[in-house]
């Protein structure tokens, strides 16, 4: 499977653009937008934006995503991912939006019918979908500061996901290798266009600028 993994749009129909070039350029089978794809709304701006994209989209939203928002994704083309499971070509996709809360442990995922905590629903065939990278992984800001999240890097640890895919981090987009764990922080905001991934037996990423 061809993933094109991107964030931090923020409302911009330039990087949609940028997007949908990439699109007509790698044909990915999928499309994963790790949030932020508004400036603080509103909803009919990702909605519009989701439904542009003219292939299978997953998305969640950002810190910086209204409530309206998340709703917005629900409506579109795209399937909102946000605190579900979703198998795509027969890999398990599990999406945490927004902002991390303090205890990651508390949040539970639903799968179809079902609900787990987070840790029972992420195993080393997960892609793990979040907004903020983990911490210490892609997630310098200005002066070598690391602001990613400490609860997210634990459950990083913990479950071993194959592939972490994020944003936020305008200014560190790139690909860190966590124990067996690969994350992407594939932020718009900078440097680069996203990430395009292959997954077979093994992973490939190839960051776009």
């Amino acid at each position: 499977m061809k993933l094109l993994a991107t964030a931090d749009i923020h409302g911009s129909q330039y990087r949609l653009n940028i997007i949908l070039k990439n699109i007509e350029k790698y044909s990915p089978n999928l499309v994963v937008i790790c949030g932020d794809i508004t400036q603080f709304g509103p909803g009919e701006v990702a909605k519009n934006f989701l439904n542009q994209i003219p292939v299978d989209t997953l998305a969640i939203i950002g810190n910086i995503d209204t409530p309206e928002v998340d709703q917005a994704i629900t409506d579109s083309k795209a399937d909102n991912l946000d605190l579900k499971r979703v198998i795509k070509n027969d890999i398990p996709f599990v999406g945490i939006g927004g902002t991390i809360p303090y205890s990651l442990s508390k949040i539970v995922i639903r799968d179809k019918d079902s609900e787990k905590p987070i840790e029972e629903s992420i195993d080393e065939k997960t892609i793990l979908v979040a907004h903020n990278p983990p911490y210490k992984t892609q997630d310098k800001v200005f002066f070598g500061h690391h602001s990613g999240s400490k609860e997210l890097r634990d459950l990083v640890e913990k479950c071993k996901p194959r592939l972490v895919l994020c944003g936020h981090i305008h200014e560190d987009p790139g690909i860190t290798k966590l124990d067996e764990s690969i994350v992407v922080n594939c932020s718009m905001g900078k440097r680069t266009e996203g990430a395009l991934i292959e997954i077979n037996n093994d992973i490939s990423v190839k960051m776009l600028d």
